[in-house]
């Protein structure tokens, strides 16, 4: 799944490739807008994932998820305790409350955009909603060290450190999912080098300008860090079934600061 890179350095896209995967990703930002505001009680992820893959195909793109290692979906839909690859289905239905997380990529000219985002179905219970904004403020943290000369795990460090800083920020407790995480992305979706969500910083191949990561925690409520898969070989739930949530953006290296490939309309 990972190529590998004989230079201990992320590979650096030029400008111009960074356009063409922004442009991927613009089309997967607009898809998961469109998720969102579809997603409303007694609608199915069946419903949302036709939503995405028309809307990606209208785009002149291609869902990357659908047929990847066998997937049967244009979207990943994880309802509440599911934490990643669920599959959307017509006996899905969506309820008020629901924690709803969409994960989806496009392909467009041979380039890849991958995001993920977490929204509520209605009004979020107070800890469930902690969790999620959490989550979306450690990807924001973490973006921040995706910078020239930082190396892999200095991402990985800073995405820890930002979610022992949510836990207190938010008076809750907060699991890392064990065995999951970002990884490279270009011609395909899956990359080298995998980016694990936490660790010891100042290791792994070196970042530079051009380098691009898909960076993407996911957080349990409760500091659960172990899962189980589903016998569909691709949900992945909680153990002791609490919510999770998954924040995702495609990010590239620049002397600027970070650039988000998979910008959603209203960021």
């Amino acid at each position: 799944m990972f190529g590998r890179s004989r230079k201990g350095v992320v590979v650096a896209r030029t400008p111009g490739e960074l356009d063409a995967m922004e442009a991927a990703g613009r089309i997967v930002g607009r898809a998961l807008v469109a998720a969102r505001d579809a997603a409303k009680p007694g609608v199915t992820t069946a419903d949302l994932d036709d939503l995405v893959e028309q809307l990606i195909r209208d785009s002149g793109a291609i869902p990357s998820f659908k047929g990847y290692e066998g997937f049967p979906g244009s979207i990943c839909s994880s309802v509440n305790e599911v934490v990643v690859h669920g599959i959307p289905g017509s006996t899905t239905v969506l309820s008020e409350g629901d924690l709803v997380s969409v994960d989806c990529g496009a392909i467009l000219d041979g380039w890849h955009g991958d995001s993920a985002w977490s929204f509520g179905v209605g009004e979020l219970q107070s800890d469930v909603q902690a969790l999620n904004d959490a989550t979306r403020e450690v990807l924001a943290e973490g973006m921040l060290a995706m910078r020239p000369g930082n190396r892999l795990t200095d991402v990985s460090y800073a995405l820890e450190v930002a979610t022992r800083r949510a836990e207190e920020r938010h008076g809750i407790s907060l699991g890392i999912v064990d065995g999951y995480g970002g990884h490279g992305i270009g011609q395909e979706m899956h990359e080298w080098p995998f980016l694990a969500n936490e660790g010891k910083a100042g290791r792994g191949p070196k970042l530079q300008e051009g380098s691009v990561l898909a960076i993407e925690p996911m957080l349990v409520l409760g500091g659960e860090t172990d899962t189980r898969t589903l016998s569909d070989d691709w949900t992945v739930v909680t153990v002791d079934g609490s919510p999770a949530a998954h924040w995702e953006h495609t990010v590239a290296v620049t002397v600027d600061g970070p650039r988000i490939l998979t910008p959603r309309p209203q960021d």
